[in-house]
C-alpha cells in the first residue's frame, strides 16, 4: 500500500468514525429526556417521517421525538459546529489561544443587536433577529479591534479589549431589557441570553444548518491561508496570501455564524474557546483537518451538553449556557495556567 493510499484510508476512516459519533449523539439527543424513549422508537420515527415506513407508533412519542427533541438536537449540533469553527478561525487569525466569539465580545454584541430588534423594534419590523445580531456582532468586533489597535500592547491587547467590549455590550443588553421590556419579556430574554434550546423547531434548522455548512466550506477553502497565518501576517503575505481579504472574509463568516446562532439559541460561552483546543489535541494543527474536527467535536459537545441540561435537575431544564460554562470555565483556567507556564 502506497503512502498516499494509506493516508486516504486513514482519513476516510476518521471521517466515517466522526459521522457515526454524530449520528449516535443525535440519536441519544432524541431518546433521552425527562421521559426516556427507546432507541428503536427513535429510529422508527425517523423512518416514518423521511421514508414513510409505516411503523405503528404512539402519536405522542412520535411527536415528541420529531417535533421537539430531534430538531433541538440538530440545532444544538449546528450551533456547536459554528462556534467551534469560529473559535479556530479567530485563534488562528489573531494568533492567540484565548480568542473566541464570547471573549472577544462578538457574542455579546450579537445579543445586544438581537435584543434591540426584539424589544426596541430597531429596523421598524424589517430586520430579523439574525440580521440584528449580525449587525451587533460586527459593531462589537469593530469596536474591540479599534480599542486593541489604540492599546497596542501586544497580542494580549485584543483579549483585554474583548473583555471590555463584552462587558459594555452585556451592560447595554441589560439596560435595554430593564428599560423597555415588560416582566414577561424580561424573563424570556434573560433565560434566552443564557442559552435556550427549548423553543427551537425545524424552521430553526432551516436557518442554522445552511449557515454552519456554508461557514465550514468557506473556512476549508481558506485552510491553507490559515496555516500560513500560524507564522504571522508577514509570513502569510510572503507566501502570496491576500492578508486583508482573508481577514475580512473569515472575520465576517465568524461573525455571521455567531450572530445566527445567537439569534436562535442565545449567547453560549466557552464553546469557541474549548473546542478548538480539544480538536488540536486529537488531530493536530493543520487546518485542513482541524476545521472539520472542530466542527464535529463542537456538534457532539453541544448535543451532550443539551442532554445534560435536560436531565441534571428532575422536572427542570437548565439553560445550556450554564452547562457549557461549567465545562468551559475550568478549561479556560487551564489554558491561562499553561500559557503562563510557557512564558
Amino acid at each position: 500500500m502506497t503512502t498516499a493510499t494509506a493516508s486516504w484510508t486513514k482519513r476516510s476512516g476518521a471521517v466515517f468514525a466522526a459521522l457515526v459519533m454524530l449520528i449516535i449523539a443525535l440519536w441519544l439527543g432524541a431518546a433521552i429526556g425527562e421521559t426516556a424513549i427507546p432507541m428503536d422508537i427513535v429510529a422508527k420515527t425517523v423512518a416514518n417521517r423521511l421514508w414513510s415506513a409505516g411503523y405503528p407508533l404512539e402519536p405522542l412519542d412520535e411527536g415528541i421525538i420529531w417535533n421537539y427533541r430531534l430538531s433541538r438536537a440538530v440545532v444544538a449540533a449546528c450551533c456547536g459546529a459554528a462556534l467551534g469553527l469560529s473559535g479556530v478561525v479567530l485563534q488562528s487569525l489573531l494568533r492567540n489561544a484565548l480568542a473566541d466569539p464570547y471573549i472577544l465580545g462578538i457574542s455579546a454584541g450579537a445579543s445586544t443587536g438581537a435584543v434591540s430588534v426584539a424589544i426596541l423594534g430597531v429596523g421598524g419590523g424589517l430586520l430579523t433577529l439574525p440580521i440584528g445580531a449580525f449587525a451587533g456582532a460586527l459593531l462589537a468586533f469593530g469596536l474591540v479591534s479599534l480599542l486593541a489597535v489604540r492599546a497596542g500592547s501586544g497580542t494580549n491587547a485584543i483579549i483585554l479589549a474583548g473583555v471590555a467590549g463584552s462587558q459594555l455590550f452585556n451592560a447595554l443588553t441589560s439596560f435595554i431589557v430593564t428599560k423597555a421590556a415588560n416582566a414577561e419579556q424580561a424573563r424570556g430574554i434573560m433565560f434566552w441570553l443564557l442559552g435556550n434550546l427549548s423553543g427551537v423547531r425545524w424552521e430553526d434548522v432551516g436557518q442554522s444548518f445552511p449557515v454552519a455548512l456554508a461557514g465550514l466550506l468557506v473556512c476549508l477553502w481558506h485552510a491553507r491561508a490559515l496555516d500560513a497565518f500560524t507564522f504571522g501576517t508577514e509570513s502569510a503575505a510572503s507566501l502570496g496570501i491576500p492578508v486583508r481579504r482573508v481577514y475580512v472574509v473569515l472575520i465576517g463568516v465568524s461573525a455571521l455564524m455567531t450572530a445566527v446562532m445567537v439569534g436562535i439559541v442565545g449567547s453560549i460561552g466557552f464553546v469557541g474557546l474549548v473546542i478548538p483546543h480539544a480538536a488540536r489535541m486529537l488531530v493536530g494543527v493543520r487546518h485542513g483537518v482541524l476545521l472539520p474536527a472542530s466542527a464535529m467535536t463542537g456538534a457532539v459537545f453541544m448535543i451532550v451538553a443539551d442532554i445534560v441540561s435536560r436531565i441534571i435537575l428532575p422536572g427542570q431544564v437548565l439553560p445550556i449556557g450554564v452547562i457549557t460554562a461549567l465545562v468551559g470555565a475550568p478549561a479556560f483556567a487551564m489554558i491561562l495556567t499553561q500559557k503562563k507556564a510557557r512564558a
